[in-house]
């Protein structure tokens, strides 16, 4: 029986609102987790790097569930090439606070390869079997990003490739992964594993649209397109915008962009000004609307105010973005990539394009905005579809995993 886990995510604190700095998905996914766990009376401690010098060492999210942050480089945020310095007094902290503290996991779970870096090493201190979640692979995002993005470090790449060797189970997402995980790492299928993220149904829910709009200062009938997202190429903001000036009015009224998310990684920041600039050059000012990354819970009401959410990703592990979404009742127009065909239902639930041609999403928006019984097929159809991944599902399957991986 597992009693208690021991997660690792040195490059992002959980309790972080996503969007922000390096804050996403793996964000909502550890925090959610630990959640639940605790709620099975399993025991949880994650340890995060310390960014700041005003958060206590030691919160406690909630019975059960505390969050250890441990002095590892500056109190700041740092760029993730820069981590790979302080890998090691991460790990050295967090061995001597589980020391200290008496801790006994019954298993490690890391949270991308820096994580696992220093779970290997925890894993031999402490003779505990450790599991691993990469969230992306360096080499997988190399394949598809954009000619001005950097490539994946040496260190990063090799790194991975020692975590899956010495991880007694890496999970993957969804199926895709796996197979990436097989063919550009050369893992053993007999230590993969495969369990997908959840929602929060109680949270993600079908609501009222006029409502969502009243409560967030929308107009109640402007054609709304939603991206949730970090500011980096990666997540392609730039096509959504490209897309939306190929797109005309619908009903009479030209459709709206919402962007809601900040500038991440080494180029967040020119990210965010090419964006700005590309907006007014397409003379979308009005059109386009720039939202600061908000609390996780409170983007359920973007979801529940917008028409559909288009996904344009270079690379995406699941697109728990797209799932969220879909658990509101809206629409998705994804790029065909990573896990997002097994996050979405291809002409049930949304619409998957292939490549990243913004007249390709243009025409897939345009779709579902200029056909209202069509888009109310597809909301309803999602909603039930995203009723498949849940918390309490996630967490069956990770114990049972937890479990498989105990010594015997």
């Amino acid at each position: 029986m597992i009693r208690s886990v021991v997660y690792l995510s040195m490059h992002t604190c959980p309790l972080r609102s996503p969007g922000q700095g390096d804050a996403g998905g793996m964000n909502v996914y550890i925090n959610e987790l630990a959640a639940t766990m605790a709620g099975r009376s399993v025991d949880v401690t994650v340890f995060t790097r310390r960014t700041d010098t005003v958060t206590p060492e030691l919160t406690t999210a909630g019975p059960g569930y505390r969050v250890v942050h441990v002095a590892a480089g500056p109190a700041t945020d740092l760029p993730v090439a820069e981590l790979t310095a302080h890998v090691g007094a991460f790990t050295s902290e967090a061995l001597r606070w589980i020391d200290e503290g008496g801790l006994r996991p019954d298993v490690l779970h890391s949270h991308y390869w820096l994580s696992g870096w220093a779970g290997v090493v925890l894993k031999e201190a402490l003779k505990v079997p450790l599991a691993n979640s990469f969230h992306t692979l360096g080499r997988v995002k190399d394949l598809a990003r954009r000619p001005d993005e950097p490539a994946s470090s040496p260190v990063r790449t090799l790194t991975e490739q020692e975590v899956i060797a010495r991880s007694d189970c890496v999970i993957a997402s969804t199926p895709h992964e796996f197979e990436d995980l097989l063919e550009h790492y050369g893992a053993r299928p007999e230590r993969l594993c495969t369990s997908p993220p959840g929602v929060d149904h109680s949270v993600f829910t079908p609501g009222d649209r006029g409502e969502a709009r009243r409560w967030l200062g929308l107009p109640a009938d402007t054609p709304l397109v939603l991206f949730v997202g970090r500011i980096q190429p990666l997540k392609a903001a730039d096509v959504a915008v490209a897309a939306l000036a190929q797109i005309g009015p619908i009903g009479g009224r030209p459709p709206h962009l919402l962007i809601v998310g900040g500038p991440s990684g080494a180029q967040g920041e020119s990210e965010l000004t090419r964006l700005q600039r590309m907006i007014a050059e397409l003379n979308l000012r009005d059109r386009v609307h720039l939202v600061a990354p908000q609390p996780h819970r409170a983007m359920a009401r973007f979801y529940q105010a917008s028409d559909v959410l288009v996904v344009p990703s270079r690379s995406e592990t699941f697109g728990l973005v797209a799932v969220e979404a879909q658990a509101c009742g809206l629409p998705v127009v994804a790029a065909a990539v990573g896990g997002l065909p097994d996050a979405i239902a291809d002409g049930s639930t949304g619409l998957l394009v292939d490549g990243h041609d913004p007249a390709s999403y243009a025409a897939a928006i345009e779709k579902i905005l200029g056909d209202p019984a069509l888009a109310a097929q597809m909301g309803a159809a999602a909603a039930v579809f995203a009723e498949r991944f849940s918390w309490p599902a996630t967490a069956d399957r990770l114990l049972e995993l937890y479990a498989g991986i105990q010594p015997r």
